[in-house]
């Protein structure tokens, strides 16, 4: 039974570790093993769901808090260097490349290659990675590429430089993109549809 405790134990400190609960202080944890265990908890049940949800919470404003600030120091930052260019909604963005063909309308299909990343060169979706372009509508998409694709004729490509707030907002998306999240996309528009 030792092994089993210990390997029980060490399955609870990795699911601590990756809920970003690095600071639980363990003997006031292992306290409370042992509390439930004798039955005299000194919190009950609602107290302690309380103060879960609270610490949690003030986790996840805090690493939204430090997300935000960085996001809006990377855009300061990244408007004084050559050849971006910063539009009144937030967005900034790149000429890599100048195209010649159509641009596209707000409601048109666009067929595009394209990598994003965050702001730290993480990539999170690639259709080069896949091989493959993509088809979507531009009023399906985040602000800033609704925004930022019209700016583009066929044949260019772009960098954009997204804010949080045309981008996933303060939600994020999925387990790659994180609240408050600053994104960088690479963009070709290859044809409008």
């Amino acid at each position: 039974m030792d092994k089993v405790s210990y390997a029980l134990g060490m399955s609870i400190g990795r699911q601590l570790q990756q809920m970003n609960a690095a600071e639980v202080n363990v003997d006031d944890f292992a306290q409370a093993i042992k509390d439930v265990f004798a039955s005299k908890t000194s919190l009950t049940d609602s107290e302690a769901q309380q103060v879960v949800q609270d610490f949690f919470q003030r986790k996840a404003e805090e690493q939204a808090g430090a997300a935000k600030a960085e996001g809006e120091a990377f855009l300061a930052e990244n408007a004084k260097k050559e050849g971006v260019v910063s539009l009144p909604s937030g967005l900034q963005y790149q000429v890599l490349r100048e195209g010649d063909g159509r641009k596209p309308a707000a409601t048109d299909q666009v067929e595009c290659h394209y990598e994003g990343t965050l702001i730290n060169g993480q990539v999170f979706d690639s259709s080069y990675q896949r091989g493959q372009t993509a088809t979507f509508g531009l009023n399906q998409v985040i602000a800033g590429w609704t925004e930022g694709l019209q700016l583009m004729q066929e044949g260019a490509k772009y960098r954009f430089f997204i804010p949080y707030h045309l981008a996933y907002g303060e939600r994020g998306a999925g387990q790659s993109i994180p609240p408050f999240a600053t994104l960088i996309f690479d963009v070709e528009l290859v044809k409008v549809k």
